[in-house]
């Protein structure tokens, strides 16, 4: 029963964020589960085309139209995330159920530990991003319900009511003669999907990030394996062809999840990358005018969008290096009291380390901490000299 106390404690906040939206992999690929996946999509794809109409008619405030601008990206990486999820949903199968072996595999108290250690680590993402999703969606549903109530007072001669929306639908609502139960429905559907919209884009990163983590941790395991392997006992070749096999094994499943988040990445880091410095300007102007509102709305955005920079650089980069010290623990074993034909793979071994498998946006941009901080400089440059621009 241990393994399965560890099995829970592991994966269950994910199956929490990812089951509403039918992207949990080990689920029952039913119709219930599709059905749950296509009425996402589907509302996910309203909502992004929404708030594009919304920007083309520009008929609300700048703080509306923050609004608009943030929901239009966040909606895109939603819907990117788990229609990709579902397409590559083999990949993410093949590794939770790997996990799954992992765990009833558990032989050593120092594995535990360590599997442990890296389970706690997704864990507190999955918790961050559950309450994020919620707390989020519930201060942005109030503040910009609050937002557009008082600009539809000031035109209720064009748009015909006073109350708000949950999300930014003022400018596209106003062609259509909306009654009061309408808006109520209109209104809750909004605030559903808004919970789906981010129960998207932050479960679906920690879906990912959580069986990266595991990775991580068995790729420290196997270094551990390998520093510690007993060339002098029997079965000599039998055992240590079995740490070749794992090594293989965990090679294979972390190139599957590059190849999941390739595209999804260069998505991620050309939306992120451009909100920071528009929202960043509107932060500058808030400053200079005094405009808390508008500072704070912009802090929030800001935040969240570097914490998913973040989090993906520091994981990536973390199973890079990962990756590169199996050869360093390879290294650090007897392996001269190996028998010549078994000493044969450890230059193999090392050969492979030289080549390690990476979080890579569009296979051609490394995600890791240098990535991550070119980023923050080039983003930090730009803003300089807007503000120098302001100031002049």
């Amino acid at each position: 029963m241990s393994w399965e106390n560890d099995v829970v404690y592991a994966m269950t906040p994910v199956k929490l964020l990812t089951i509403p939206i039918g992207g949990w992999p080990l689920q029952e690929y039913n119709k219930f589960a599709l059905g749950r996946h296509i009425v996402s999509s589907c509302g996910l794809t309203v909502m992004v085309i929404v708030q594009f109409l919304e920007l083309y008619y520009n008929c609300t405030n700048a703080y509306a139209n923050l609004d608009a601008l943030t929901l239009f990206a966040c909606g895109i990486l939603a819907v990117l995330k788990i229609v990709w999820f579902r397409i590559y949903a083999d990949n993410l199968i093949c590794n939770y159920s790997s996990a799954m072996s992992d765990y009833h595999a558990i032989d050593t108290e120092e594995k535990r530990i360590i599997m442990r250690k890296h389970a706690s680590w997704g864990r507190v993402i999955s918790i961050i991003a559950l309450l994020i999703s919620y707390v989020d969606s519930v201060i942005f549903i109030v503040g910009h319900a609050q937002v557009s109530s008082e600009e539809a007072q000031l035109n209720i001669s064009i748009w015909g009511h006073r109350a708000g929306y949950a999300v930014p639908s003022t400018c596209t609502l106003a062609h259509f003669d909306i009654s009061t139960g309408s808006y109520l429905v209109i209104f809750a559907l909004e605030s559903i999907f808004l919970v789906i919209m981010c129960l998207s884009n932050h479960g679906s990163d920690s879906l990912f990030l959580q069986i990266t983590l595991h990775i991580c941790g068995q790729l420290k395991i196997l270094k551990a394996s390998f520093m510690n392997f007993d060339a002098t006992g029997p079965k000599v070749d039998e055992r240590f062809n079995a740490l070749i096999l794992r090594h293989d094994h965990l090679i294979q499943m972390a190139r599957k999840l590059a190849e999941i988040i390739s595209f999804i990445l260069i998505i991620q880091l050309f939306i992120s990358s451009m909100l920071i410095c528009i929202v960043g300007f509107a932060f500058i102007i808030a400053l200079t005018t005094n405009d808390f509102g508008m500072m704070s709305k912009s802090f929030m955005v800001l935040s969240a969008f570097l914490a998913q920079l973040t989090v993906y650089s520091v994981v990536g980069d973390y199973l890079k290096s990962q990756m590169e010290e199996v050869a360093l623990s390879v290294y650090q074993c007897n392996w001269y009291n190996l028998p010549t034909k078994v000493a044969r793979n450890v230059v193999f071994i090392m050969m492979w380390s030289q080549l390690p498998v990476k979080l890579q946006a569009g296979n051609f941009i490394v995600v890791d901490l240098g990535t991550y901080m070119s980023i923050l400089r080039t983003s930090v440059s730009y803003l300089s000299v807007l503000r120098v621009m302001l100031d002049t």
